[in-house]
């Protein structure tokens, strides 16, 4: 037993295979689920039904993973998918009675995350409910999001700053014309916490201050990139949009109301870390209790944020492990075929554009692999739109 404590007590990191193995099976199914959610993204697809989808996939093939071993391993869902329709921003998941369906030529922002045994791997995406090129400020904004990801996974390296990845984000959506959105926060991810110390701002301004830290090899990041062709300030419209919130572990408060015991029992029984949603709760009981619990910071709610109508937003999100190598990148979906009105010139940006991902030699004896996101190596993917080549659609 005594093993097993000091296993405890050492923080598991990328310095263990196995660990490397857990987060790339994670991003395995996270890309795949990613797949069949465009896939899924039809008009006339009902938004909670599609949503249902993403995280049915991931509960299904998590399940099947790890079904023998004498310790359980805790896997499943690490984000619930979201999907957020043009000027919504973000955290879009609603209750089973909601009936918001997806229209032809909506921009579509997907958002979901997969773990297993507390390893995580989140991604986001960005999609058109439309044939053939995107065009227009529609295109300017997923390029924007898009070139500032990219160069983003060029940033977050060891020995770098969090700052510099913010200054460079928001030079990249300057670009095309475009506004990094305030609020979204890029993470370091542990085993169990999508939400550690260490934090990338996506907007530099004097009400949201973060320590300045420097990224170190062997860790875990999701970067969280979105953009906008409007303000980049969403505002929160109607608090009864929240469907997703975390439990928020270093809180207590002794509930009054028995809904609000009931409910809080229920999630920390079945989910004591990682982000839910309300549809997975006795819907009855569920929106009061809840209240009460976010009104005594017991739970952390994710909020539904929106631009001006009108607004395109975009929205894209990747889990990067800082190996010893150099950086790979293991959550990532093609992008459609964007003709943006922008061209970037700037010398600066493309020189972070050209920096490469790995350290030393490229890429050794991990040819085989072919999956999605095990790219770029020090040529790929100079310009924004090579995003659009190279990962193979068919999973």
């Amino acid at each position: 037993m005594s093993s097993d404590d000091e296993r405890e007590e050492k923080e598991l990191d990328l310095t263990s295979p196995e660990v490397v193995t857990k987060y790339k099976s994670a991003a395995e199914i996270v890309n795949k689920a990613l797949q069949l959610v465009i896939s899924e993204c039809k008009p006339k697809a009902k938004i909670v039904d599609v949503c249902e989808i993403g995280d049915s996939y991931i509960r299904e093939q998590t399940g099947n993973m790890y079904k023998n071993v004498k310790k359980k391993i805790e896997r499943g869902v690490a984000f619930p998918t979201s999907i957020s329709v043009n000027n919504t921003v973000c955290h879009f998941s609603p209750l089973a009675s909601d009936e918001t369906l997806l229209e032809e030529g909506d921009i579509v922002k997907i958002d979901m995350g997969c773990h297993i045994d507390g390893f995580i791997a989140i991604v986001a995406h960005t999609h058109a409910l439309q044939a053939g090129p995107i065009t227009g400020r529609a295109a300017d904004v997923i390029a924007a999001a898009n070139t500032a990801a990219e160069v983003a996974l060029r940033l977050v390296k060891p020995g770098r700053k969090n700052k510099d990845v913010t200054e460079a984000i928001q030079k990249v959506a300057a670009a095309y014309d475009c506004k990094i959105v305030e609020g979204v926060l890029s993470h370091q991810m542990k085993q169990f916490v999508i939400d550690a110390n260490k934090v990338i701002l996506s907007v530099s301004n004097p009400d949201t201050r973060v320590e300045e830290a420097e990224f170190e090899e062997n860790e875990v990041y999701a970067i969280d990139i979105v953009a906008s062709t409007g303000e980049g300030k969403p505002k929160l419209l109607d608090e009864k949009q929240t469907t997703i919130y975390k439990r928020a572990v270093d809180k207590s408060y002794h509930l009054k109301m028995k809904a609000s015991r009931f409910i809080f029992s229920e999630i920390s029984q079945k989910f004591p870390l990682m982000p839910f949603t309300a549809r997975a709760l006795e819907e009855k009981r569920a929106r009061l209790g809840l209240l009460e619990c976010v009104n005594h910071e017991l739970l952390q709610p994710y909020p539904v944020l929106h631009e001006k109508p009108g607004d395109f937003v975009a929205h894209i999100k990747f889990t990067v492990l800082l190996m010893p190598n150099g950086s790979d990148r293991i959550t990532s979906h093609p992008l459609q075929v964007l003709q943006s009105t922008r061209q970037v010139d700037d010398p600066e940006i493309k020189a972070w554009l050209a920096l490469g991902t790995k350290t030393k030699k490229k890429g050794g004896g991990k040819k085989k692999k072919g999956k999605k996101g095990d790219k770029p190596d020090d040529s790929t993917e100079a310009e924004p739109m090579d995003a659009t080549n190279g990962a193979e659609t068919q999973g």
